[in-house]
């Protein structure tokens, strides 16, 4: 196991990881200074340790010119994957910007997915960059009972859409069954979670 230093001021997102055939457990946790940067960089990890556990193949391009953090691949090809996490609960919501350095939306032209995880939460939210559009951030309202403001808890925990074609990832409203067949884990509204 994988511990930031007593002392730090760091913030640390824990995960469990389980492979498969194996009962050996390992618990990673990705630390961070409190810098946006940094912080940024405990999100990829968190993500490249959780996807990975789930079965994903992850790729890291080199350097970060890229508007994309990772790659990842299942059964249905590569996807370009860009992370974002929230630590701040404020008004009842976490918010995360949908927009690089230079101020621009993600677009389809540069990714296929958006991540957004919830630190404190350990909620993860996989979404389709077409459901962002032109909105440069998005809130996550994970206690949230309004309807209204829960657009995107549809997407909370939703893997399996990384292992689904582009036709069910688009399809609106709830899924009626899951959109993979190859992995174990189900999204928060799959209708055979159980």
């Amino acid at each position: 196991m994988l511990k930031p230093e007593e002392n730090s001021t760091s913030q640390s997102a824990p995960i469990l990881l389980q492979p498969i055939g194996q009962t050996t457990r390992i618990t990673l946790h990705a630390a961070a200074e409190p810098t946006r940067k940094r912080r940024g960089e405990a999100a990829e990890a968190a993500f490249l340790a959780r996807a990975t556990a789930l079965g994903f193949s992850v790729l890291i391009p080199w350097g970060d010119s890229n508007r994309y953090d990772s790659v990842v691949e299942l059964n249905h090809g590569l996807l370009r994957v860009q992370v974002k996490s929230a630590t701040l609960y404020a008004e009842t919501r976490y918010r995360v910007k949908t927009t690089g350095a230079n101020g621009k939306v993600y677009t389809s032209k540069e990714i296929d997915f958006f991540v957004g995880y919830i630190v404190p939460e350990n909620i993860w939210y996989i979404i389709p960059i077409q459901a962002i559009g032109q909105r440069k951030g998005i809130r996550f309202y994970p206690h949230t009972r309004r309807q209204s403001r829960a657009i995107f808890e549809k997407y909370r925990e939703a893997w399996c859409l990384l292992d689904s074609c582009l036709s069910v990832r688009l399809r609106k409203g709830d899924p009626r069954r899951c959109r993979s067949k190859n992995l174990d884990h189900r999204c928060a509204l799959c209708p055979q979670r159980g």
